[in-house]
């Protein structure tokens, strides 16, 4: 395989599209994929302009969109995950908390990451073992080291078929965060939920869910910025865990102890 570093350049590239499409259109249409659930035409626009670039530019590396799903993937075979608008409904509605999350995932895990959130004018990347940058600055997880001096984001409530008893689990963490930690954020945006953690804004982010286009990018950034990325039990995170938890250091330990809650896991 061509290594992390010839494809970060490409990986930038594909950004740049992305940012240009972001900031000079605004959505024209909205496409609903379930209760609560939309994309709009700029989420279909630039995953298929990235699709075609990545495949003209990487043509041995498979591709996995939101929108449209696998082409080209293969067992132990590399793929980029593309979430080509991270938080649409932030979009719809005129809000700068979106962007768009390229991940090369390899092994069940990923090695390289790009996050654009062109409305904020912050570009995330790292590759594996070299660090986590926002717009080419090194970045660092917080020292954080108590859940009560720290900011916690919690994914989107689910919306959808299930989504009552997913939201009771939901609403149990919240209320427990509540009593514990400084301050609770709800972004709209794995994305910016794990980049806002690796650069210290966010002390930790909770994702009740782990598709490898809301995650792959941000989960590299952050294991690079020194964050602690796992799933809830505390095993190390890959592409089979069924939730991801990012936390500073000093916090991780109080994060597991409060997501092992009974009334937590009773719901």
């Amino acid at each position: 395989m061509t290594t992390p570093d010839d494809l970060l350049p490409i990986a930038r590239a594909a950004m740049d599209i992305a940012c240009a499409r972001l900031l000079d259109h605004r959505p024209e249409t909205v496409t609903a994929k379930g209760d609560r659930d939309f994309a709009s035409d700029l989420d279909y626009a630039i995953e298929r302009e990235l699709r075609t670039f990545l495949r003209e530019h990487t043509p041995r590396i498979g591709f996995l969109g939101e929108e449209e799903g696998a082409e080209q993937l293969e067992e132990d075979q590399p793929f980029w995950a593309l979430d080509p608008v991270d938080g649409t409904s932030n979009l719809i509605h005129g809000l700068p908390m979106c962007g768009t999350s390229l991940g090369l995932v390899h092994r069940d895990r990923p090695i390289l990451g790009v996050v654009e959130l062109p409305f904020l004018n912050e570009r995330y990347h790292a590759v594996q073992g070299q660090g986590a940058h926002l717009n080419d600055r090194l970045v660092h997880a917080a020292s954080t080291a108590t859940l009560d001096a720290a900011i916690i984001a919690l994914g989107d409530y689910a919306v959808g078929p299930g989504a009552g008893p997913k939201n009771r689990k939901r609403l149990a963490i919240t209320n427990l965060l509540g009593q514990r930690a400084e301050r609770i954020r709800m972004l709209g945006s794995a994305a910016i939920d794990l980049v806002w953690t690796a650069s210290g804004r966010l002390d930790g982010a909770i994702l009740l869910s782990n598709k490898p286009w809301d995650t792959a990018a941000g989960v590299v950034i952050a294991r690079e910025a020194g964050v602690h990325v796992v799933d809830v039990d505390g095993k190390p995170h890959d592409l089979h865990s069924t939730t991801t938890v990012a936390a500073a250091p000093g916090i991780l330990d109080e994060l597991l102890v409060l997501l092992a809650d009974p009334t937590v896991n009773a719901t």
